[in-house]
């Protein structure tokens, strides 16, 4: 390891000397921890009794070598303080732990497991250009498994669920993301935390894969399967807090080595600690977490949590801008790029700070995309207020168009959208039950020909009515009813399309892939664009009032006529009509519709001649 360039920030593989590595027949135990007074290792290899680690290189480092410590085999590093005092800590570079409420690492050969991924990987690419539709999922409550457990009294049962491993929820996503034509998902955070409730957003080790799901070499192999069905992976990573939990990273050698020594800025607001992302070891260690997953399990991306938490003390524009955790991402991700250039960096970041998806060289942040909270806010507010509210709202839905090619944006349905109380996407949507269906997919129309990379989060493609809970699975169930099973079909049929016409996605971050052709129908609610690219148009038009608009004419210069794509109001998606018409004529330049209450369609606009 580059021990000036640890220090400094600048190190990206700090896991491959940190951490217990094989080395002959021998492992090595390498921790960092320069406040310590003694460090021990305890573990299965010595009874739990205490081999002593001694210092190296400049003190900072401690370092020990165990004969017969093999894969498998828990440990534990036990660290006196200057003090005198001690706690067990697991291995913050470790590779694998213990399910919780247990918290020792496990020692894992990393180099066991080998990928046959390599065409997949040589053809990935960041999709700038090309349909990105990503299914964002919890690995643990998308699909589970319902046990009957006995109560200790014998005087009844209960279902519990269970999780799938890594093995088996590939066999049952895969088919279903293929199906349902989604080609990335995107993984809530996979690194070992403690509590469920946290859904992996506070974490304890953020070089072990989640034990709750089977193995390190088990969730590589669900990522190789993944890529050899041509489905990218994207993992969510936390860089901006830990979890609390003092056998992990809180003042793990006795002081503040990773957070901040105060509260004032030392503590989220989700009452984790915060990375203290001025010192150069934290940033190494971050740094080295990203790369480790790209690297060891062949991720094809990471979504970076909370990026407004760095960007700004505590999330807080008023406080001022954290300089140096803003350097750290420049650094990290200019640093990612270079080792991995077709894997995504991804933002969610709700600030309105300029060039988050620039190059670092111009003075950006250097990610791929960064998800439009603002477009995701706007969108749904308007489609929760009443048909008679949404004309004084019109604008609500062009004004994502006014800012929209500042940033490489990503639309995002995510799992913060189902929960907390603020409902499922189909149950925000205004009115009754029968009525919040079209208005849904019209939504979902919107969405997919709206500029930007798409991502869904697990459920709202069938309508879920339920918030989403990690305790259990989603209710599949439901699509035994009609109008679940019609948007299921529906939401099938959409992603066909955006995958298959390049108009949709093609020219995303180009001006010219998109214009309006009417957004001044203020009173009838009617919207209608044009995405291009190349030779194919497709026009977009959409009517979000309860009421029919006849006679709605439309100038559409060049085209001869229009024809058909997808109609939200089929009567296959649980609309009125049985057989809307395939074909619309264009005289003189002008195009006639009768557009049904919260419908949209697509319509491929052929040029004459053609």
């Amino acid at each position: 390891m580059d021990f000036y360039g640890f220090y400094r920030g600048n190190e990206f593989q700090a896991y491959h000397y940190l951490g217990a590595h094989r080395e002959g027949e021998e492992t090595i135990f390498r921790t960092f921890a320069p406040n310590a007074k003694a460090i021990m290792v305890i573990g299965d290899f010595n009874q739990w009794t205490e081999t002593p680690m001694h210092k190296t290189y400049d003190g900072n480092f401690w370092e020990c070598a165990i004969k017969n410590a093999e894969p498998g085999m828990k440990y534990k590093y036990r660290i006196y303080d200057q003090n005198g005092r001690c706690l067990d800590r697991c291995d913050p570079y470790g590779n694998f732990m213990e399910l919780r409420p247990h918290n020792a690492s496990i020692l894992w050969d990393m180099k066991k497991f080998s990928f046959t991924d390599s065409k997949w990987m040589k053809k990935r690419s960041d999709h700038k250009n090309k349909p990105l539709n990503i299914y964002e999922l919890h690995a643990g409550s998308w699909r589970c498994r319902q046990e009957t457990n006995k109560e200790k009294r014998g005087e009844g049962e209960d279902l519990a669920w269970h999780w799938y491993t890594y093995a088996q929820l590939g066999e049952r996503l895969i088919p279903y993301l293929k199906e349902n034509h989604y080609h990335y998902i995107e993984v809530m955070p996979l690194s070992e935390h403690p509590s469920d409730a946290s859904w992996g957003y506070q974490i304890s080790n953020f070089f072990s894969p989640t034990s709750r799901y089977g193995t390190p070499d088990d969730l590589k192999y669900f990522v190789n399967q993944c890529h050899e069905e041509n489905i990218g992976v994207i993992m969510d990573f936390v860089p901006v807090h830990f979890a609390v939990d003092d056998y992990a990273l809180w003042r793990y050698d006795g002081t503040a080595l990773y957070e901040y020594p105060n509260n004032d800025v030392g503590r989220s607001e989700w009452g984790s600690c915060n990375f203290m992302h001025s010192r150069g070891e934290v940033r190494s260690f971050l740094q080295s977490a990203a790369n480790y997953w790209l690297e060891e399990f062949h991720f094809d991306g990471i979504r970076m949590d909370a990026i407004s938490n760095l960007i700004y003390w505590q999330g807080n524009p008023a406080r001022g801008e954290n300089k140096s955790a803003v350097q750290f991402l420049q650094d990290m991700n200019r640093g990612l790029k270079k080792r991995h250039p077709s894997a995504m960096l991804i933002a969610e970041d709700s600030t309105a700070r300029p060039k988050i998806t620039a190059p670092v060289l111009e003075g950006g942040l250097g990610f791929d995309y960064k998800w439009d909270m603002g477009w995701m806010n706007d969108t749904l507010s308007y489609f929760q207020s009443s048909p008679q509210q949404r004309r004084e709202r019109y604008h609500k839905l062009t004004f994502s168009m006014q800012y929209y090619y500042q940033e490489n944006y990503l639309l995002p349905f995510s799992h913060d959208e189902s929960v907390h109380g603020k409902a499922t996407i189909l149950q925000k949507m205004n009115g009754g039950y029968e009525g919040k269906f079209p208005q849904a997919r019209a939504l979902y129309l919107y969405m997919y020909a709206h500029p930007g990379k798409k991502l869904n989060f697990m459920g709202n493609e069938f309508g879920q009515l339920r918030e989403w809970d990690e305790k259990r699975e989603q209710d599949w169930d439901i699509l035994r009813y009609p109008n679940h099973d019609a948007f299921h079909r529906f939401m099938r049929d959409l992603n066909q399309i955006y995958e298959e016409y390049p108009a949709l996605s093609e020219k995303d971050y180009e001006r010219e892939g998109f214009q309006w052709l009417d957004c001044h129908q203020e009173e009838r609610c009617i919207y209608a664009f044009k995405r291009q690219a190349g030779d194919q148009k497709i026009l977009a038009i959409f009517n979000f009032s309860d009421e029919t608009q006849e006679h709605y004419t439309l100038a559409v210069s060049d085209i001869q006529k229009l024809k058909l794509l997808i109609s939200s109001n089929r009567d296959i998606y649980g609309g009125t009509e049985i057989l809307p018409a395939q074909e619309i004529p264009v005289d003189c330049g002008q195009a006639e519709f009768s557009l049904p209450p919260f419908s949209g369609a697509y319509y491929l606009m052929l040029s004459l001649g053609i």
